[in-house]
């Protein structure tokens, strides 16, 4: 991707931004036990403060997650925003740190599913949802093969600027939301791993499938994107180690039987798998996200919202 010189952001308006990424690269420098800490102290601060966002995620967990209880429901959105805010400060590490210092806090497992796909020639999409610190996992595998992932512009030019460069510093790929989809299929075609986020609210855009045990517009496409590339699809976990000790990458076995060639079954088993993902640690994934916003067509109708 084309580098826009960083001399072109000079102007008066960028001068906070400057002040904003100089502050994120002093952070980079902290241990990450320091890190995780003050980032927890934080996230427990919005946790208090920020009563729209938290009533968002405790109702995403709570209708995910039936058979817990309230108070055990409550206990891991506090745990997700601790979380959150660890992960904020956390970031500049990973734009920052050394090579040697970042591979240190990672340990991957089930490379021997991901190898093997590599060894033989397959086209490979990593299906990952968004975990809290899932920029790990792509940053430490971009080392190895150039990855592919998609990107949306920030209107802030030097921000946009500066996250594009810290995303390829081990090299790969960015592709904007908006390009072409030939642009993609490509890429994925000439063998570069792509790191594929799905999980999102897909607005009148997607199709209503099951999302653990409530319907959720869901974007349609990993089946599409794995048969036109006739590509492995390889589910993937990041997961925050407690208290700043690292990171745990984990790369499943690829997909059986998929693509089926069925739109909905395939979008529907999409979301079944990362649900799968979530369980073992429930308080890792992004919870703030408004990911039942959009209501199937009968309850729009009557004006049923999912949020109030």
């Amino acid at each position: 991707m084309k580098k826009t010189p960083l001399t072109n952001f000079l102007a008066p308006k960028y001068w906070p931004t400057w002040l904003g990424l100089l502050v994120l690269r002093g952070f980079s420098v902290l241990p990450l036990p320091i890190l995780a800490v003050l980032g927890q102290t934080i996230g427990l601060l919005f946790y208090a403060l920020g009563a729209s966002r938290r009533r968002i995620a405790f109702k995403n967990i709570r209708v995910s997650f039936p058979e817990k209880s309230v108070c055990e429901c409550r206990q891991i959105n506090r745990r997700h925003f601790m979380l959150i805010g660890q992960s904020v400060f956390a970031t500049p590490m990973h734009w920052w740190a050394s090579k040697r210092r970042f591979n240190k806090l990672i340990t991957v497992y089930g490379r021997a599913h991901y190898d093997a796909a590599l060894a033989s020639g397959n086209n490979i999409i990593i299906l990952a949802p968004h975990f809290i610190s899932l920029d790990v996992a792509g940053l430490r595998l971009a080392q190895e093969r150039p990855m592919l992932t998609m990107y949306q512009y920030a209107k802030n030019g030097l921000i946009d600027e500066v996250v594009k460069r810290r995303r390829l510093r081990f090299g790969g790929e960015l592709v904007e939301r908006k390009a072409p989809l030939r642009q993609l299929i490509r890429a994925i075609r000439k063998g570069n791993p792509f790191y594929y986020l799905p999980d999102q609210d897909a607005g009148r855009k997607g199709i209503f499938v099951p999302f653990f045990h409530t319907q959720a517009s869901t974007y349609p496409m990993l089946g599409k994107f794995a048969e036109m590339t006739n590509a492995l699809v390889i589910p993937c976990r990041t997961r925050i180690k407690p208290w700043g000790m690292g990171y745990e990458v984990t790369l499943g076995k690829p997909l059986e039987n998929f693509p089926s060639g069925d739109e909905v079954s395939d979008t529907a088993r999409m979301n079944n798998e990362v649900a799968e993902l979530i369980r073992p640690h429930p308080e890792q994934y992004f919870w703030v996200h408004k990911r039942f916003k959009t209501r199937p067509p009968e309850e729009a109708a009557k004006g049923i919202k999912f949020y109030q």
